[in-house]
């Protein structure tokens, strides 16, 4: 099952969530809609959306209050991409200029803080506690990836360690949460457990794949510049994996990139990750947590959403963007 047949089963539900997106995006502040509008249209997979609206179908939920929550989750994620990119000072995504290059970095910041606010906004409408408590524990969780991601940036004694637990904080916390939306809007407590799960490792396989793009994939395909990661001093596992396997001048190079020469070593720091192993690992690191995910959903009857959402799995590791 592709992308395109995924969406097709839910068709109504991605329609009524794109709606309320730009509905709710609405502002009296022509410079939110402006950056608002940019961003979320900027071609994105909307995946996160997408998994919160079929977790809603395999719980069995009959309302409409999952496409709210589709968008909530939608708004969170937009505006963590309008923070991280003034944080990494970066000047492309998704093929085009960020919101910080176009408008500058104070708008992009104040911008995100208007997406965050007006999500907390939407997330109390449907009257449940719980949903508040998981929404806002996610989106602290998630601020302090972010800073633990800060703290490893230039830092070559980082460990795998360590740089999961800023991919489970700052990734995967979200792509958990969208999911365990659906068990508890249907009711299902007994079905939570499983959603965190699955979510939690499409989450991790989803950012490490990602990680591996970054030193294999064609520029115009990944939509950003390749070697960001590298030029912001980031240590992903494709170079920790050389830090603690390759040969001694290997680890020197990647030491260097990572500490202070970053991005005028993009081309030694490449040729040394691809022959050493290190995307082979992480590939497949990331083939084993969609594994886990899938596994999660064993507690579920096979139908064409459980269908759908194992096939998510397969995606989030079977791409090249």
């Amino acid at each position: 099952m592709n992308l395109s047949e995924i969406r097709e089963l839910i068709q109504d539900d991605i329609q009524a969530t794109d709606s309320l997106i730009l509905q709710r995006l609405s502002s009296d502040v022509v410079l939110i809609n402006q950056i608002g509008h940019y961003i979320i249209n900027n071609g994105g997979k909307r995946l996160r959306p997408l998994l919160t609206l079929l977790s809603a179908r395999a719980c069995g939920y009959q309302g409409s209050d999952h496409q709210l929550m589709a968008a909530v989750i939608e708004f969170i994620h937009t505006s963590t991409l309008l923070h991280d990119d003034v944080v990494d000072e970066s000047d492309t995504r998704r093929g085009n200029k960020t919101a910080n290059e176009v408008w500058g970095n104070a708008a992009s910041v104040l911008v995100g803080d208007f997406l965050y606010s007006r999500s907390f906004e939407m997330m109390v409408e449907p009257g449940i506690l719980r949903i508040m408590q998981v929404m806002s524990e996610a989106t602290n969780v998630i601020a302090e990836g972010e800073v633990l991601q800060l703290l490893n940036c230039h830092d070559a004694d980082t460990t795998e360690a360590r740089y999961m637990e800023v991919i489970h904080r700052k990734t995967a916390k979200l792509f958990e949460a969208a999911t365990q939306m659906g068990p508890i809007l249907a009711e299902k407590p007994e079905l939570e457990d499983a959603f965190i799960l699955y979510g939690r490792h499409i989450g991790a396989a989803f950012q490490l794949i990602d990680d591996a793009l970054d030193y294999m994939a064609d520029e115009a395909e990944l939509g950003k510049n390749i070697g960001d990661d590298l030029a912001e001093g980031k240590p992903t596992l494709p170079l920790i994996y050389v830090l603690e396997n390759g040969q001694e001048e290997e680890q020197s190079v990647v030491r260097r990139a990572i500490e202070n020469e970053g991005i005028a070593l993009l081309d030694e720091v490449t040729r040394i990750i691809q022959k050493s192993g290190a995307i082979d690992y992480t590939t497949g690191l990331a083939r084993q947590e969609a594994q886990k995910a899938k596994r999660a959903l064993e507690v579920l009857e096979k139908t064409p959403i459980k269908e759908a959402l194992l096939a998510l799995a397969d995606l989030a590791v079977n791409r090249n963007h």
